[in-house]
């Protein structure tokens, strides 16, 4: 008799210990990628994104950006936001000749992101007679346990980091256009 009742008891066991699993996984890598067209030539667009700790120049969500260490890999930039946070960001990979950088956040401050990582790449290619600029990102939303606050989960984080992407390429686009740096 204990014989056919583990054989009732063991998938029964067998599935609950997968559901367990699956609900007991962590965050996954959100991803974002975001283009905007320029109406200048590379060099003048990367004249301005390029100059790492200068994203204050371009970017309207940022009240304050303090670079250290050049344009370089190794060196960092210090980002205070209009609505409050400060996030430190460090140059992983340099490539002007190429018209890209990457770049990854250091430590997180969920008032200024709501996420606990990120890792983020801008590069400058020709597009037609201007210039298209792509944003990716990569990123982990700000509560990486298994039940996240809404403000902290995957949907809160993508939709602040497009935001603030979204934002920063309208900047860019409206300072290099409108500053005659063509």
């Amino acid at each position: 008799m204990p014989r056919v009742t583990m054989r009732f008891v063991t998938p029964t066991i067998v599935l609950a210990l997968t559901a367990i699993d699956a609900l007991a996984h962590g965050p996954t890598p959100q991803k974002i990628d975001q283009t905007i067209t320029i109406k200048a030539k590379p060099d003048a667009v990367w004249k301005v994104v390029g100059d790492f700790g200068g994203i204050k120049n371009w970017h309207p969500s940022l009240e304050k950006s303090v670079g250290e260490g050049g344009d370089k890999e190794g060196g960092t930039r210090t980002l205070t936001f209009k609505g409050g946070g400060v996030l430190k960001e460090g140059l992983d990979e340099w490539k002007a000749d190429n018209f890209t950088y990457s770049y990854r956040m250091s430590d997180p401050d969920l008032k200024a992101l709501p996420v606990s990582s990120y890792s983020a790449t801008i590069t400058v290619a020709p597009e037609g007679d201007g210039s298209k600029v792509e944003w990716m990102g990569r990123f982990y939303r700000g509560d990486t346990g298994n039940e996240p606050p809404d403000n902290l989960s995957d949907a809160a984080g993508k939709e602040a980091m497009n935001r603030f992407f979204n934002d920063g390429l309208k900047g860019l686009k409206a300072k290099v256009e409108g500053s005659g740096t063509q």
